[in-house]
C-alpha cells in the first residue's frame, strides 16, 4: 500500500473546551519494531479523550499528542518483527494516542480483527470500552455468573459494555442513569433494573435485594461512600475515573467487618505486554460474541473528523447513549 507523506488529523491546540480541537496537517509516522500502521476508517471518541483536550490526562512520553485511543481501518504497513497482521487486513484497536487521524500507529498485538459482518463505524467503538471493561469487571473483578453486578453510567459507551457482557456471562445486571430514556435502555439491553439516581438512592435499592457483589465506578466523590453501602459482604468496589474527584470521605473500617475489596485501574499507562494480555482474553471470550451477535456496540452519532468539537460537546452534554465516533475516510 502506497502511503502520502502528509495526512489530516486533529491537534488539541491548548488545554481547554472542545473549541481547542483543530483540524491540521502532519506527517504519516511509519511503524517501529513489533507496530503496525493502520489506515483508519472511523475513530471512536472516549471520555479520556476529552480529559486529555482539557489537560488533565498527558499522554505517555513515547505515544502521539494527538487524540484517539481506539480506531477502526486497514493495515497500511507494518514494522520489523510482524507476523500477526498483513497489509491489507481489516483491523479494530487499542491505541496509545494519535487516533483522530487519517493513520495511527498501535502495537500488533494490541489489535483485533473486525468481527465478521460489522461495519467499521461499529468496530471503531469496541476496544476502548471492551478492554476497559473486560479487564476491569472480568479480570481484576472476578465477576461470576449469578452474582449481582451494578454499573454506573449504565447509558454510557463504558456502561451499555458493561451491562451485556454481565448478562451474557450469567450475572444479575443493575445500572444507574440519569433519565427514564436511559433507564429504558439499559433495561433493553438486559439490566434486570435500571434506578434512575436523579429520584432514588441507587444504596438503597441494592441493600434491598441483598447488596451488589460487585459495583464498577467512574463517577467517584460523594458515590465512594454509597457504593460501599451497596455492596454485599465480601463485595468488590473497582473504580475506573473520578467524574465528581476521587477523594471522599470514608469509614473504612466497615473493609475489615464485612470482608469488602476496593480497588481500580486505568487502562492507558499499563504496559504494552498487560494491553496484549486483555487483547489475547477478548480474543478467547468476548470476540465469538460480537461474530455470533449475541452482544455489540450501542451507537450514538456520528461526525466529521473536523468536527472533533461537536463530537466532543456530545459527549459532554452527556445526552448521549452508547458510542461517539468519528468518520475519517
Amino acid at each position: 500500500m502506497s502511503l502520502p507523506e502528509t495526512m489530516r488529523a486533529v491537534e488539541i491546540t491548548e488545554a481547554g473546551g472542545p473549541e481547542v480541537l483543530r483540524p491540521v496537517t502532519v506527517p504519516v509516522p511509519l511503524p517501529c519494531a513489533g507496530q503496525i500502521l493502520i489506515a483508519v476508517d472511523y475513530a471512536g471518541v472516549n471520555r479520556p479523550d476529552a480529559l486529555q483536550r482539557a489537560g488533565s490526562y498527558a499522554p505517555p512520553a513515547d505515544a502521539s499528542p494527538l487524540p484517539g485511543l481506539e480506531a477502526a481501518g486497514t493495515v497500511a504497513a507494518v514494522g520489523p518483527g510482524v507476523s500477526l497482521w498483513q497489509v491489507g487486513d481489516k483491523v479494530t484497536a487499542l491505541l496509545p494516542g494519535g487516533g483522530y487521524a487519517e493513520y495511527v500507529l498501535t502495537f500488533a498485538d494490541h489489535a483485533l480483527p473486525v468481527p465478521q459482518g460489522m461495519a467499521m463505524d461499529r468496530a471503531a467503538a469496541l476496544c476502548e470500552t471492551f478492554f476497559t471493561v473486560w479487564s476491569n469487571v472480568f479480570m481484576r473483578g472476578g465477576l461470576q455468573a449469578g452474582e449481582r453486578f451494578l454499573v454506573h453510567g449504565g447509558s454510557s459507551g463504558i456502561g451499555t459494555t458493561a451491562i451485556q457482557l454481565a448478562r451474557e456471562f450469567g450475572a444479575r445486571v443493575f445500572a444507574t442513569a440519569g433519565s427514564a430514556e436511559k433507564c429504558a435502555a439499559c433495561e433493553d439491553l438486559g439490566a434486570e433494573r435500571a434506578i434512575n439516581y436523579r429520584e432514588e438512592d441507587f444504596a438503597e435499592v441494592l441493600r434491598g435485594m441483598g447488596g451488589a457483589d460487585l459495583i464498577l465506578d467512574m463517577v467517584g466523590g460523594p458515590y465512594i461512600a454509597k457504593n460501599l453501602k451497596a455492596l454485599a459482604d465480601d463485595g468488590r468496589l473497582v473504580q475506573i475515573a473520578f467524574l465528581q474527584g476521587p477523594k471522599a470521605e470514608v469509614n473504612f473500617a466497615q473493609l475489615m467487618t464485612r470482608r469488602l475489596t476496593m480497588t481500580g485501574s486505568t487502562l492507558r499507562p499499563q504496559s504494552v505486554q498487560a494491553k496484549a494480555r486483555i487483547a489475547a482474553e477478548l480474543a478467547a471470550n468476548v470476540w465469538p460474541l460480537l461474530e455470533a451477535g449475541k452482544i455489540g456496540p450501542v451507537m450514538d452519532s456520528e461526525f466529521p473528523l473536523e468536527d472533533a468539537a461537536g463530537a466532543h460537546a456530545r459527549m459532554e452534554s452527556s445526552a448521549h447513549i452508547g458510542k461517539i465516533v468519528l468518520k475519517v475516510r
